[in-house]
Order: structure tokens, then C-alpha cells, then sequence
């Protein structure tokens, strides 16, 4: 059976059909398609697996550790800063092992299309020990799923399977089974010792995990995902990884004159690096990302072979790659290009008609200027577009969570007024510790949270804590004097506008939270309300 898919729905597809009995996921670009593929799955519902999301990716990890441990398949979807949100919990896993299958799934965004850097997530894979697969296109990315699975099962270990955004949101024809897997039977075999990282049962796990490393080099060199393609010309030899192996055979329809190695599976295969660099004068090593081929091969290398790449600039140092820098980096002219149509206007991002967080930052403002050295701490969510015309309303974000404990660090540091702005989602996601500790030191800081009722800036998903902020608030500690509930209108300017100055001219913690639901969303409950109503 074929299916057009996405690359995220491919592995979706692919993890379902090989046996997938739970999926843990926060939503990120561009990773969320996965779990949105297995939420709308008839099989997944009809079979039970998992798929709502998690509070974050440290939460979503452990408890796909959890569902492994007992024996069931589990994969956790994220992008690739939330690896480093789950960073604790991903390392260890390869200390405790697994029992059943574990994937951890990461969506890389180079060129940074949606996301604070470009990190490459194939460092953490080498860093952690664990092998790692990256997929050329979305038929291997379908195939890969099931070999991940048997892969983790068989050497006890988790396995990172890397995709980037032109893979992940880029659809091709796939050839999917017509009988799905069966789910594991829960079973009893995961042994205490190796799961109770205790010093002692660490170290001895950590010489386990150490040793492994040979073997799995040996299953890398022999995968089929890794394959060396002899050609007539070796004065040029072409190292490619996962999809930039796809644009190279863009350059070349007829087949490449120059060795070819394609890397899909790591630990890096050695063996088959040196086969091309003592066979080829020089090595061009194509890899979506950042250098982290190029600066293994140079280890492996004899002295007299030209390395070629990002790093010596036939590739470009940052960004996304493409096959006209492939065709460039091999002096291979480019198809024609046509210039850019001057009808065409630029649309910058912007928050959209009729958005509460416009309102906010309307009343923010007016307030503010009562007060010119006044500092607001953004963090990630639709809202940090109030950095942009006409708001120009924050001064700083960085990552998930950081609003908060910026502001609370600033106010440490003596600047007043400190005000903090956060979304519902982000809150839950890891802004409720940076309370907990402003609250614990009588911080001298304003919290705004603003409350749009769902996940918005990924398309709408589901909020951990909606409905309970109030609640969460409180149970930290913070005074119910200072925790102010406020609906953003321009109707309400005035209401709004005082509760901010109140609790900035409070010299202590205090939360406001403006609540209105997102206009996407609205729209699609009352879309679905009205179709709900004609049946």
C-alpha cells in the first residue's frame, strides 16, 4: 500500500505500523506533525496507544522510560532545543538501558526557520553514546522506525533518529505495510539494577554502555542505510548525510562520477570513511547541519587527502543546505533563476487581528511609560513577537521558562520595575520553578501570564494548565492580594492598565494573568460548534 506523507507523518506511520504502543511529545516545530499524525490515527485510537502531550520534553522523556521499562515500544518527539529541556533523562537512558524499544525522535531546523539556533542534534547521539539514524528521505524515514525499534530491543539501548525541516515538512509517496505490528506484551524483565542508577550500578552500567561502542560501530558499517557507491573518477570523492545525500542525487540524475558514501546510521562507520579517503585525492562532505562528519573524517584520515566542506567554505558555515550549494560546492552550473516578482510584498510574522496579547502589550505600554528604565522579559510563544513594530515591548528571550527567572535575577541585581511576560503553555512547560523561587526570596518582580487557552504558536494543541493557574499560583505561595485575573479587551483598558501599575507599585512577587482565547482557536471551536449543531 502507498501514501503521500510528510516526513513527520511517515514516522508516524512508521512507528505505528511497527508495533508503537505510546507516543510523549510537547509540541515544537518542527517535530509536532508526529504526534498530531498518531492522534488523528484510527489504528492508534483502536489499539490505545498514548499520544497526548506532555507538560515538556524532560516529562515526555521519562515517561516513554517509564512505558519502556515495561517492555511496551515508546518513542518521544521533539525539536531540537527541547533535547536540551530533556538532556538529564536522555543521557541517563543510556546508563539504565531499555526494555522495550525506545525512540527518541529529534526534528533539527537548520537556517532557523522557528527556533533561537541551529544545533545539530547528531552531537548529543555520540555525546550520550547511543547509535543514531538520520534518514536521506521519507520512504527510509518510514522503514527506519521499525529497525530503530528492533535496534534499541536488541542492544538494550535508546536510539536517536535525527530528521531536519525540509524532511520533516517536505511529502513524497511512501510504501507502507498492509498489517501493522502487534504492540509488545507487558513483561517483568527490566532489571532493577541497571534501572537504580546508584553510583555502584552506574559505573558498572557506564563500562557496559563503553564497550558497546565497538559493536555498534560494526552494525553501522553493515547497515544498509550506510552504503559506499564506487564511480570511475576518483579525484573527488562525496561524503553525504542523511537528506543532503537526497540533493546530491538531485545534481546528479544520471548517476555521480565520484565515489559516494552515504551516512544514515552512526557511530561513524570508519572503515567505510577511510575506504574513500585513501581511494580519492580529495573528500566534499555534505551534511544538513553543523560540521560534525567533517571534523570526525579528519581523525580518520590519511595526511595526503583534501577534506572538503562547511568548514573549509565549499559549504557554507551556517544555514540550510540545498542542491544549488551542493551543485556550487562541485562547479556544476545551477538551472536558471528567475528574479523576484516586485508584487510580491514581504509579510513579517505579526500577531494576528484581534489577539489578547495585542491588548496586553497595549496596556503594558501605556503603563511603562511612567517608568523609563523599566525592564520585560519575554520567553518563547506567540507573544515574543511583541518584540517587533508596534510593540516594541521586550527586552530579552532566550528559551523556555527564562522570562521569570531573568526578571527575578534582574530585580536582584536592583532593577526596578522587573516585569516578566509568559504564555499559558510555556508556563507549565518550565516557568513554574522560576516562580516558586522569585516567591521563595520575595522577589521583586511582576508576572504576567498570558492566558490564550491553548499551545497557539504550533498550531493550536492543548494546554497542560489550562484552567489551573490560579490554583498553581497559589499552591506556590504566592498571595491571593497579588494574583490578579483580568480579560484583555480595549473595553477593559482602563481596568488593565491600573492592575499593572498596582502590582508593579507592589514591592514583591505578583501575577497578573490576562485570559481571552486565542482567535484561531475560536474560530475552529465555533466552526466545529456550528457543524456539531446542523447534524
Amino acid at each position: 500500500m502507498k501514501k503521500l506523507l510528510l516526513g513527520d507523518e511517515a514516522i508516524a506511520q512508521g512507528a505505528l505500523d511497527a508495533g508503537l504502543s505510546g507516543v510523549y511529545a510537547y509540541p515544537g516545530t518542527p517535530s509536532t506533525e508526529i504526534t498530531e499524525y498518531i492522534q488523528g490515527s484510527a489504528l492508534a485510537r483502536e489499539w490505545g496507544v498514548h499520544s497526548r502531550w506532555s507538560t515538556n520534553e524532560k516529562t515526555a522523556m521519562e515517561a516513554a522510560l517509564g512505558m519502556s521499562f515495561m517492555g511496551k515500544r515508546a518513542m518521544v518527539c521533539m525539536k531540537h532545543v527541547g533535547l536540551n529541556v530533556c538532556a538529564d533523562p536522555f543521557v541517563n537512558s543510556a546508563m539504565t538501558g531499555t526494555n522495550g524499544g525506545l525512540i527518541v525522535l529529534v526534528a533539527d531546523d537548520p537556517s532557523m526557520h522557528s527556533s533561537q539556533n541551529e544545533q545539530d542534534s547528531r552531537f548529543y547521539g555520540k555525546f550520550a553514546m547511543i547509535p543514531t539514524l538520520e534518514p536521506a528521505s521519507q520512504q527510509e524515514a518510514y522503514d527506519m522506525m521499525e529497525e530503530a525499534f528492533q535496534l534499541s530491543e536488541e542492544q538494550h539501548l535508546p536510539v536517536l533518529v535525527r530528521v531536519t525541516t525540509r524532511m520533516a515538512h517536505s511529502r513524497a509517496v511512501v510504501k507502507v505495510k498492509e498489517t501493522p505490528r502487534q504492540q509488545n506484551e507487558l513483561n517483568y524483565n527490566a532489571q532493577a539494577s541497571n534501572w537504580v542508577l546508584l553510583p555502584a550500578f552506574a559505573r558498572k552500567r557506564n563500562a557496559i554502555v563503553t564497550a558497546q561502542q565497538a559493536e555498534l560501530e560494526t552494525i553501522a558499517e553493515k547497515s544498509s542505510h550506510n552504503k559506499y557507491e564506487d564511480a570511475a573518477d576518483h579525484s573527488m570523492g562525496i561524503i553525504a548525510t542523511g537528506i543532503a545525500y537526497n540533493y546530491l542525487m538531485e545534481c546528479f540524475p544520471n548517476g555521480c562520477p565520484f565515489p559516494v558514501l552515504k551516512i544514515s546510521h552512526y557511530p561513524l562507520p570508519k572503515a567505510l570513511v577511510r575506504r574513500m579517503t585513501e581511494a580519492c585525492e580529495s573528500v566534499l562532505i555534505a551534511e544538513e547541519g553543523q560540521p560534525f562528519v567533517e571534523e570526525m573524517v579528519r581523525g580518520v584520515m590519511p595526511g595526503n587527502t583534501v577534506i572538503k566542506g562547511r568548514l573549509t567554505g565549499e559549504l557554507p558555515r551556517t544555514g540550510e543546505l540545498n542542491p544549488d550549494l551542493i551543485k556550487k560546492a562541485l562547479s556544476i552550473e545551477s538551472d536558471e533563476r528567475y528574479a523576484t516578482c516586485e508584487d510580491v510584498v514581504p509579510r513579517p510574522p505579526a500577531l494576528c487581528q484581534g489577539c489578547g496579547h495585542r491588548d496586553v502589550y497595549a496596556a503594558l505600554n501605556q503603563v511603562l511609560l511612567d517608568y523609563p528604565n523599566a525592564r520585560v522579559f519575554g520567553d518563547i510563544g506567540c507573544y515574543t513577537l511583541g518584540f517587533l513594530p508596534p510593540y516594541k515591548a521586550i527586552h530579552s528571550c532566550v528559551d523556555m521558562g527564562a522570562s521569570i527567572t531573568m526578571a527575578k535575577g534582574a530585580s536582584d541585581a536592583g532593577q526596578w520595575p522587573a516585569v516578566a511576560i509568559i504564555g499559558d503553555s510555556t508556563f507549565t512547560h518550565s516557568g513554574m520553578t522560576g516562580l516558586l523561587d522569585a516567591i521563595n526570596e520575595n522577589a521583586d518582580i511582576t508576572v504576567i501570564i498570558s492566558d490564550n487557552l491553548t499551545t497557539a504558536m504550533t498550531g493550536g494543541q492543548d494546554s497542560a494548565g489550562t484552567n489551573k493557574f490560579e490554583a498553581i499560583c497559589r499552591g506556590l505561595g504566592l498571595s491571593e492580594e497579588h494574583l490578579k485575573v483580568v480579560v484583555p479587551l480595549p473595553k477593559n483598558m482602563a481596568e488593565i492598565t491600573q492592575t499593572i501599575r498596582d502590582e508593579i507599585n507592589y514591592h514583591g512577587p505578583s501575577v497578573i494573568i490576562p485570559r481571552r482565547e486565542c482567535m484561531q482557536t475560536l474560530q475552529r471551536h465555533l466552526k466545529q460548534k456550528k457543524n456539531a449543531e446542523r447534524k
